[in-house]
């Protein structure tokens, strides 16, 4: 079975436990919800892998080992969001965050130009925006996870500042390009979901739209490796 074959079944098996994954929310099948979710994020872990991610990687700056990285701490982060309670919600924010800054590191060095475009400097308004928003949206439900939230909220705006300049990145492929800026993005969609049924109001809902946007920006980020 050829690299690319691996990576489109590991990509599906994705998405279907995804689908698993969200019935079992439905439903509050917690067993099933630890099993499908384990599963699917194991699978964008192994789709970089089974794709021959790293076969050639001489000039990217480490954009593979950064992207890897990414991956593995937010498979950590999705474990520890299984756990009940603020230890594990703090400990997913924590592998989150981290995971955040490997990704933006990993755009910020896989650019071919440093300087930026009006376009680039126009588009970045628009995460700064969503981001002041959604901490004004959360802020009075925060408590005392304000210092952690405005972390998280600032690390995933300069992931996505990352992701557009990578996007506007005219000595790029058309596809690298919206595999990185569709999956950024999609993640930090995701991160509403969370935020939502954290802070917000908690419920299958808030899992029904966040799980799909999460799984589906990672694997479009994981793909971007290949």
């Amino acid at each position: 079975m050829s690299h690319q074959v691996l990576a489109w079944v590991l990509t599906v098996s994705c998405a279907l436990l995804c689908g698993a994954l969200v019935a079992c929310e439905i439903r509050g099948w917690a067993r099933g919800r630890q099993l499908s979710k384990l599963s699917a994020s194991l699978c964008f872990v192994l789709l970089p892998l089974a794709g021959n991610a790293f076969a050639d990687r001489l000039d990217d700056h480490g954009y593979a080992t950064l992207m890897m990285a990414g991956l593995i701490l937010g498979a950590i982060g999705d474990a520890a969001l299984l756990a009940h309670g603020s230890t594990g919600f703090l400990i997913g924010l924590g592998s989150f965050l981290l995971g955040h800054i490997a990704y933006a590191v990993g755009f910020s060095r896989c650019l071919h130009s440093a300087s930026v475009s009006s376009s680039t400097m126009m588009m970045w308004a628009i995460p700064v925006g969503a981001g002041a928003i959604a901490l004004r949206w959360l802020w009075r439900h925060l408590g005392n996870m304000r210092i952690p939230v405005i972390a998280y909220v600032s690390v995933i705006t300069a992931m996505m500042l990352a992701a557009i300049a990578v996007f506007h990145d005219g000595a790029r492929t058309a596809t690298f390009r919206y595999l990185v800026g569709i999956g950024a993005t999609l993640f930090f969609i995701s991160d509403l979901a969370v935020a939502r049924d954290k802070f917000v109001a908690p419920g299958w809902r808030n899992k029904a739209w966040g799980l799909p946007a999460y799984y589906a920006g990672q694997l479009l980020l994981a793909w971007s490796m290949i």
